[in-house]
């Protein structure tokens, strides 16, 4: 028998011990589960052959598998860690700074991957399971997780955990990373206050949800606010009157679904000052759009998509997959609805910027057109490793009634 496998065969035989023993109290802290495991390992004879580094390495693994996230601990405990992909149990990947790579190591089984799973969705309340395989969910600490089930992920059960900073990106923060000029964040910061209607895309991971919390935080303090999210991700800072809604899935008898479009009617009855929908991505689109066209000045919401042009056309396409209505009417609503769109990407060497500041204007030929206010501009001398350069302002805002009316009140 190898050292590896007598490793594995005496934790095993351990972990079979510390629950046993672990059944026999009624509440059992994190200190109670420490002494347990390493009395558990002490009584065991095997054991003796292990040294005293294996033993204390035991101990932390098999504390993490009973009272938190198993094998993943270690990377939720790492704050340069931003995402986790589980794949099966295959090798897990981490990204760091942008760049994905293999940890090295990997559930041993997928009984306990699936643990883990089940674990996450009991915490918040959620099932996942062969009828309904796939789960949306979050971390105590704020980070959003997704999981898939086989055989829908078929090669096994999948795990992704998108981590969030333990303290939010500030706007000092996103300035000094070149994510966005001063002058860029001065001028938006100006539109959140006046109530400007602003819409921020952008693709996955380039940071809407950051930039959403930042401008989210140029929001006058006496305002009542709703927010609305498939899982609770915003961190609205400063604001008293703060009501955080968030999506509820169907039980296992396919009822009690609590969609977003569901939320935004109901928001609508609370007497908000502004609505924040945290991504729209569906039939909930056309509710968006009433939502802030009906007095909700100064709403906010993000969507994926690969440019501020492309983000109308989804918004356009999304809304007439749920209703009927014209498109004249529709981009009408449009063009009411969102003042401002606000373009968020991760450019070659991984960094993300806000590429474009665009104001949506009406045309003569009743489509949707848009006027650059902000544009990203790279120096020449970028190379791959390392992208340089800065969002210039290209024109003035075209409609400024909001402003003017907030600048001289």
């Amino acid at each position: 028998m190898t050292i590896g496998r007598s490793y594995t065969d005496i934790k095993e035989r351990v972990y079979a011990s510390v629950c046993d023993r672990l059944l026999k109290y009624t509440v059992s802290d994190d200190e109670q589960v420490m002494k347990t495991v390493r009395d558990c390992i002490m009584a065991d004879n095997d054991a003796d052959g292990l040294t005293p580094r294996q033993r204390g390495q035991m101990s932390h693994e098999l504390f993490n598998r009973i009272q938190r996230m198993d094998v993943l601990q270690d990377l939720l405990d790492d704050d340069t860690v931003t995402e986790i992909m589980v794949n099966g149990t295959s090798e897990i990947f981490a990204e760091r700074e942008g760049k994905i790579t293999g940890t090295g190591i990997c559930f041993e089984s997928r009984d306990r991957l699936l643990d883990i799973i089940g674990k996450i969705a009991s915490g918040v309340n959620r099932t996942i399971n062969l009828s309904s395989p796939i789960l949306d969910a979050r971390l105590q600490d704020g980070s959003r997780v997704n999981a898939v089930l086989d055989p829908v992920s078929i090669d096994g059960p999948s795990l992704t955990i998108r981590r969030f900073p333990k303290y939010p990106i500030d706007a000092a923060a996103l300035v000094g990373r070149n994510s966005i000029t001063q002058e860029a964040l001065d001028f938006l910061k100006m539109l959140v206050s006046a109530k400007y209607n602003i819409l921020i895309s952008g693709s996955t991971g380039s940071g809407k949800t950051t930039l959403l919390n930042v401008l989210s935080g140029f929001i006058p303090p006496d305002e009542r606010i709703i927010t609305i999210e498939d899982s609770a991700e915003l961190r609205i800072m400063g604001i008293r009157n703060l009501v955080r809604l968030e999506t509820r899935n169907a039980s296992v008898s396919g009822s009690g679904e609590i969609s977003i479009r569901d939320l935004i009617r109901c928001a609508l009855r609370m007497r908000p000052d502004r609505i924040i929908v945290g991504e729209v991505r569906g039939e909930e689109a056309i509710d968006m759009l009433q939502a802030f066209n009906v007095g909700q000045d100064g709403s906010l919401s993000t969507i994926h998509a690969n440019s501020a042009r492309d983000a109308l056309s989804r918004l356009e396409t999304m809304v007439m997959l749920s209703t009927a209505i014209p498109m004249e009417a529709l981009r009408r609503q449009i063009m009411s609805g969102i003042d401002i769109i606000v373009h968020l990407g991760r450019l070659r060497d991984k960094s993300r910027h806000v590429l474009e500041i665009k104001e949506v204007v009406k045309s003569d030929t009743n489509r949707l057109d848009t006027i650059t206010l902000f544009g990203y501009a790279e120096d020449k001398d970028s190379n791959p490793q390392e992208v340089r350069g800065t969002l210039v302002k290209e024109n003035d805002l075209v409609y400024t009634d909001k402003l003017d009316r907030f600048l001289h009140k």
